[in-house]
């Protein structure tokens, strides 16, 4: 297993439920170790298997579900 983290920029969050809904959605990626995810700094930071996982994916999920996502 190759750890690798990535920190995204997430655009159009607005209140804690947000980001129970992103943590959520991340950490149901096969390979993600952990997803947290800061309201106020709107960045997430991603621990995942590289092997099983990407950070484009990782966007694409954000993304899917209504938020703007880009790698800082």
């Amino acid at each position: 297993m190759s750890k690798s983290t990535v920190e995204l920029k997430v655009e159009g969050m607005s209140c804690a439920a947000c980001v129970r809904s992103i943590e959520k959605k991340l950490s149901k990626v096969a390979g993600v170790a952990s997803a947290r995810v800061n309201l106020g700094t709107g960045r997430a930071v991603v621990e995942y298997d590289d092997s099983r996982a990407q950070a484009d994916q990782l966007i694409g999920v954000v993304e899917q579900i209504g938020y703007h996502a880009t790698r800082t």
